[in-house]
C-alpha cells in the first residue's frame, strides 16, 4: 500500500490543466486565468484627491493650527466626474471632492473636517494633511502593466480588476467534467425513498455527496448513476461514462475485496492502466487510480466518510490540477486535543473533528464522536480532519497534532477580536 503523499504525488502528477476557454466575467469566479491580463490605460489616468476637502499647496498649509489657521480664496469646486478649469496660484484653494483630478499647482488636499468648510473662502485649522490625500497618477496600474498573471485563480478582487481593464469575457482554464458513478444492490435514489423507511434499502447519498464535493471543487458533476452488483453491470456504468467524455471518472464502491467488487475486473475489461490500488490510511485505505480510455480514475471507497474523506485527500486536488490551480492541498493546521485520542490500526488515521478558534488565536480540537466510516453525520458536525500519525497511536489531551480545516467556520472566531 502506498502512503497518502506517495498517492497524492501519483494522482497530481499524471493530471495537467485542461485546455481555455472564453467565460462572461461574471461567471469567472473561482476560476483560474489562462493568459495575461494587461492594462490597456493608465489608472488613476491623472493625480486625484483621496478625500473630500481643499486642495492646497503643502507649503502653503504647513504651520496651520487653531490658534493660526491658514486662510485661502476658493477658485472653484470640482466633483468626481468634472474637471479643474485651471490652475491654483498663491494663496489659492479648489474645493474638491474624493476621485476628483487634482488642479495643476496642488500637492495635497486637506480635509474638510480640519477647515471651517468654506465655498468662497476657506480656512485650515490643521497641517496633518501636507503632502497627503493625492492618489498619485499610475498607483493602480499603468498602461501595459501586466495587471493579473496567468495562473491566478479569480476572486471578487480580481473580477473587479478585469472590469476595470474592460475585460467583458476572459480566458480561463475550462472546468474538469467529473463523471461520478456508485454500485450496489442495495442502493436507491430518493425516488424510492418508501423503501428506505421500510428497512429494503438505503440512499444512494454518495451520489449527491460527491455531486457537492465536485460542485465545491470548481469541477462539473456528470452523473451516471448506481450500478448493480454484476460485472456486466459494472462495464455497462463505465462504458457509459467513458461515452460521456468527462474529464475524470469518480466512482464510489465496489473497489475492495469482496465477492460482489467488480470494478476492478471492469476497468480490465475496458484495457484500463491501473496504477495504484491501496492507500496506508483510515478511513479510506481501498482507493484506485489509473487511466480508463485516456481518462484518468479514481476508484473511492463505498462508505459515505470514506468517500468524503478520500475525495478531499485525492480528487479535490486533481480538480483544482485541472482547473490550473498551482495551489492544491489544504494546509495542515496545528491544534491542541481537548480530549485524549488513541488509533489502532497502523495506519495514518483521518478523524472528524471540530476546531475551535479561541480568542488568543488557539486553535483546539475535539472529535465529533464514534467514527465508524459509515457515520456520515458524524461528518457533518466536522470541520476538519485531525491527522493521526500511524507510528502514533495514542495522544492526551493537551498534545499537538496536525489537523486539515475543511470549511471556513473551522478558522472563524465567535467574536471579534483585534
Amino acid at each position: 500500500m502506498l502512503r497518502v503523499a506517495e498517492a497524492v504525488d501519483r494522482i497530481t502528477g499524471d493530471v495537467s490543466a485542461l485546455d481555455t476557454e472564453h467565460v462572461p466575467l461574471l461567471d469567472a469566479m473561482g476560476r483560474v486565468l489562462a493568459e495575461d491580463a494587461r492594462a490597456p490605460y493608465t489608472l488613476p489616468a491623472c493625480n486625484n484627491s483621496a478625500m473630500d476637502g481643499y486642495a492646497v499647496r503643502a507649503t502653503e498649509l504647513a504651520g496651520a493650527s487653531a490658534g493660526a489657521p491658514r486662510a485661502f480664496h476658493v477658485v472653484e469646486t470640482v466633483s468626481a466626474g468634472q474637471f479643474p478649469t485651471r490652475a491654483i496660484t498663491t494663496g489659492e484653494a479648489t474645493r474638491i471632492m474624493t476621485g476628483a483630478p487634482l488642479p495643476m499647482g496642488a500637492d495635497c488636499v486637506v480635509r474638510v473636517e480640519d477647515t471651517d468648510g468654506g465655498v468662497d473662502a476657506v480656512r485650515a485649522f490643521n497641517d496633518r494633511d501636507a503632502g497627503k490625500n493625492v492618489r498619485a497618477r499610475g498607483e493602480d496600474f499603468r498602461e501595459g502593466d501586466v495587471v493579473l498573471a496567468a495562473g491566478q485563480p479569480l476572486g471578487a478582487a480580481q473580477v473587479g480588476i478585469l472590469a476595470s481593464l474592460g475585460q467583458a469575457t476572459v480566458r480561463v482554464h475550462r472546468a474538469p467534467r467529473v463523471a461520478i458513478l456508485g454500485s450496489g444492490d442495495e442502493l436507491v435514489d430518493l425516488d424510492e425513498f418508501d423503501r428506505v423507511v421500510a428497512g429494503e434499502r438505503i440512499v444512494a447519498s454518495n451520489s449527491y455527496t460527491l455531486h457537492a464535493l465536485v460542485r465545491a471543487a470548481g469541477g462539473v458533476p456528470v452523473p451516471m448513476g448506481n450500478a448493480r452488483d454484476t460485472p456486466h453491470a459494472m462495464r455497462d456504468i463505465f462504458t457509459r461514462a467513458i461515452e460521456a467524455k468527462p474529464d475524470l471518472i469518480v466512482s464510489s464502491a465496489g473497489i475492495s475485496v469482496g465477492e460482489f467488487d467488480y470494478t476492478r475486473d471492469a476497468l480490465g475489461a475496458l484495457g484500463a492502466e491501473l496504477k495504484f490500488w491501496k492507500v496506508r490510511m483510515r478511513p479510506g485505505a481501498p482507493v484506485g487510480f489509473g487511466v480508463v480510455a485516456g481518462i484518468p480514475w479514481i476508484g473511492l471507497p463505498g462508505n459515505p466518510v470514506s468517500a468524503m474523506v478520500t475525495f478531499e485527500l485525492f480528487v479535490r486536488p486533481a480538480i483544482l490540477r485541472m482547473l490550473g490551480h498551482a495551489r492544491l492541498h489544504r494546509r495542515p493546521v496545528a491544534v491542541t486535543l481537548e480530549e485524549p485520542v488513541q488509533i489502532g490500526a497502523g495506519l495514518t488515521h483521518f478523524l472528524r473533528a471540530v476546531v475551535t478558534a479561541r480568542p488568543d488565536g488557539e486553535l483546539t480540537a475535539r472529535l465529533t464522536g464514534p467514527q465508524g466510516s459509515g457515520i456520515l453525520t458524524s461528518m457533518a458536525r466536522a470541520n476538519a480532519l485531525l491527522v493521526v500519525p500511524e507510528d502514533q497511536p495514542r495522544h492526551e489531551a493537551g498534545s499537538r497534532l496536525s489537523a486539515l480545516l475543511l470549511t471556513p467556520s473551522a478558522d472563524l472566531a465567535e467574536t471579534f477580536a483585534l
